[in-house]
């Protein structure tokens, strides 16, 4: 049984369809994670576009929080995702490990970098990857 699970396992075989959703996941975390204290609306704006089911519900708790706080004390977030793996791509189906660098600063304070891992969840829909659950490691 565990080799048919294998077989199905496309991020094993298919490197086109692996690299795509690597590609578009890595980007779209980028774009909803980076922000400046005037523009957190466009990150808000990607995030409607790319995430959907309990990934959208978690920024939006999350960003409400936030929002506020990060205009007033100018806040600046860059993030870009370092390396991206595939665990398993099924179907319409991936999960995938992510380890992004972020990049902070607020106000003229000196820039702090970080690093964060998460397990990104993805359904393709309408021939695009939209991410569906993330879990910070």
């Amino acid at each position: 049984m565990e080799s048919d699970g294998a077989a199905r396992n496309r991020a094993l075989t298919d490197t086109e369809a692996t690299d795509r959703v690597a590609g578009e996941v890595g980007n779209a975390l980028a774009r909803v994670f980076s922000y400046t204290p005037d523009g957190t609306a466009a990150a808000e704006r990607s995030a409607r576009t790319v995430l959907g089911g309990r990934a959208a519900r978690q920024y939006q708790d999350l960003f409400g929080q936030v929002r506020d706080d990060l205009t007033e004390q100018r806040v600046t977030l860059s993030t870009r995702a370092v390396r991206t793996g595939v665990i398993e791509l099924d179907g319409d189906r991936a999960r995938l490990l992510v380890f992004l660098d972020q990049t902070s600063r607020r106000g003229d304070d000196a820039a702090t970098t970080a690093a964060a891992q998460l397990t990104v969840t993805a359904r393709l829909e309408n021939d695009r990857w939209l991410i569906v659950d993330l879990k910070a490691r």
